[in-house]
């Protein structure tokens, strides 16, 4: 009796293996994956930039011009935004073109020029390329401006909003050059100079940022 039921079952046992084609897979162990470790994209910057920097007065054509150095300084959240502080300041001669009034032109003329601002920073990257645009609020100034009589000067300065556009490329994981535009000051007279005209000011930029 006991060698007919295990007939029986060595039948029942072929049978199941021969309908299945015979392909009889062991089951792995489930390896559970490692989770990859995240990379910050945050830091802290600083850079520093040389600067052409100008203001006109679009009715008169007097323009006012220097070569400035720009200190920077930010915090990038991610690679998409920044927050970010700069100050520009001439480090050359300031020059004055009179352009259509009878006022001499000078190659020095005796007045500082500088801009500090704030901007918001959004950013797009582009393989080791980053374009991003300046929105942020800032003051111009124009400091110890003669009056006409000896030792007697004046300082003219605006606040408002700034924009700007710019690129840069990386160069490193740390380190990398920009170049930027932009627009300090678009309104209508410059404090107590040229109520009635059209004044801008700008900068442009060249510089390097080094990430911590």
């Amino acid at each position: 009796m006991k060698q007919i039921a295990k007939s029986i079952a060595t039948m029942i046992t072929l049978s199941i293996v021969g309908y299945a084609g015979g392909n009889i897979v062991p089951v792995e162990p489930v390896v559970p994956e490692t989770a990859e470790p995240v990379v910050s994209e945050s830091a802290f910057y600083v850079g520093l930039g040389f600067s052409y920097m100008s203001l006109r007065d679009d009715l008169s054509d007097e323009e006012f011009s220097a070569t400035g150095v720009m200190l920077q300084a930010g915090y990038q959240f991610n690679k998409y935004f920044a927050i970010e502080g700069r100050y520009t300041r001439d480090i050359s001669d300031v020059e004055y073109d009179h352009g259509d009034t009878i006022n001499p032109d000078y190659d020095d003329y005796p007045t500082d020029f500088s801009n500090i601002a704030i901007y918001l920073k959004p950013m797009y990257p582009l393989e080791n390329f980053n374009v991003y645009a300046l929105l942020g609020y800032g003051r111009t100034e124009l400091t110890n401006i003669p009056l006409g009589g000896p030792g007697i000067s004046a300082d003219r300065a605006e606040s408002g909003f700034q924009w700007g556009l710019g690129a840069a490329y990386n160069a490193t994981e740390q380190i990398s050059v920009f170049v930027d535009y932009v627009r300090f000051y678009d309104d209508t007279g410059f404090d107590y100079r040229a109520q009635r005209a059209d004044v801008n000011s700008d900068a442009w930029t060249l510089g390097v940022s080094y990430k911590f």
